[in-house]
């Protein structure tokens, strides 16, 4: 555990000090895009976030290379070298958007180009689901799986990328809890180490988004960007491929744990996904909202939820907020029931249960309130927002 906290803390603060430097530079050579229709922030902000996170993720995976704590994932380097390989052809698309606006049709074909870089080259793919003793039976299916759920992930964080501070500390939350859930799995399974590459991973971006969140938070000085948010959403979709698509499925057969266990038993499948619930939620209205009036699933517009929490009521702060507090809730209502199915117990998942009902009751509420406060809401409406851009 000291060396994954080294790792957090080293990440971090590569990440806010190359935040910084990129901000300066940003704003020396004017590299930001004007303030676009969609927008709801009123000062043109540098959007190069992401070549700070990325170069701080880059310089972490450089020192695990030295570090034989983690030479069990560098004895066959083509993994992670796919994997920082795609990131990095992602991270430079992304820039490029940023700074002059990609037809959405390129930044599609470049994450499925990054995703099969990892899923082809990296080997990293979904090759069994921890449900029934369930395998993925065909290689091309394992490929074609791996390759749509990365896309899926990469696309669903980056469309919540709307308001200061948002997708930085929502990442944090769920990295956090899957870090968390991670280690623990290693350790149920019987694992002879605790270091691995998925862990990993979620230790990285734990940091990075540490190290990022001071530029951020509002008033931001600097947005991450597509290339921040495509980056976070790749890494995070890889990691649970590492952890979850490599487990075998014998150790979760519910058939070996026992009818009062089935709930743990499909948990390794559902956190990792629980995770990053409220991006895949946005996403999914938004490809519904825009094919339903006949356009592009990738067109932009201003119908995302945080902008309907903005018009609820909400300052951009407090909405930033509540996501947080929705996010935590739900992941860690789910790492407490896998925790629960993991002791001496079997099945004892009802204190996660219990922790996500009366969660998810605050959240309604607090999601709720200002649509009872009028008065709160004009105000809002009368003051200048500068929250981050949105896809």
């Amino acid at each position: 555990m000291t060396q994954y906290l080294l790792t957090i803390l080293f990440t971090a603060a590569v990440t806010l000090a190359l935040s910084w430097v990129v901000w300066k530079f940003a704003l020396r050579f004017r590299l930001y895009p004007g303030i676009r229709d969609r927008d709801v922030h009123k000062t043109p902000t540098p959007r190069l976030g992401g070549v700070a996170m990325f170069l701080g993720v880059v310089a972490a995976f450089a020192l695990s290379s030295r570090n034989p704590y983690f030479a069990i994932f560098w004895t066959d380097p083509v993994p992670v070298l796919s994997l920082l390989g795609a990131v990095l052809l992602i991270v430079l698309v992304g820039v490029v958007d940023d700074l002059w606006d990609l037809d959405w049709m390129i930044k599609l074909g470049a994450q499925f180009i990054a995703a099969g870089i990892i899923a082809w080259f990296g080997q990293l793919q979904i090759l069994s689901l921890p449900m029934g003793a369930l395998t993925v039976g065909s290689s091309w299916v394992s490929f074609l799986l791996t390759v749509f759920a990365l896309v899926v992930v990469m696309n669903a964080v980056n469309f919540i990328d709307g308001l200061n501070g948002l997708v930085a500390g929502v990442c944090l939350i769920a990295n956090g809890v899957f870090f968390a859930y991670s280690y623990l799995l290693v350790r149920d399974t019987g694992a002879s180490t605790y270091f691995n590459l998925a862990s990993f991973i979620a230790a990285v971006l734990i940091g990075a988004c540490l190290g990022f969140l001071p530029m951020n938070w509002t008033p931001a000085k600097l947005f991450m960007g597509d290339s921040g948010a495509l980056m976070l959403g790749l890494l995070m979709a890889s990691s649970a491929v590492a952890i979850t698509g490599q487990l075998d499925p014998a150790v979760l057969d519910p058939e070996q744990l026992g009818r009062s266990q089935l709930l743990g038993a499909f948990i390794p499948i559902l956190l990792p996904v629980v995770i990053v619930l409220l991006p895949l939620l946005d996403f999914g209205l938004a490809v519904i909202r825009r094919q339903w009036a006949g356009r592009s699933p990738f067109s932009p517009d201003r119908k995302h939820l945080h902008h309907r929490m903005l018009d609820m009521g909400h300052s951009d702060r407090d909405a930033v907020l509540i996501f947080y507090a929705w996010t935590a809730v739900v992941s860690l209502s789910f790492l407490l029931m896998y925790i629960g199915t993991q002791q001496s117990w079997p099945g004892d998942y009802w204190i996660g249960i219990g922790f996500g009902a009366v969660g998810v009751a605050a959240c309604i509420v607090l999601t709720l309130l200002p649509s009872y406060r009028p008065s709160r809401r004009r105000a809002r409406r009368a003051q200048p927002a500068s929250p981050e851009t949105s896809s």
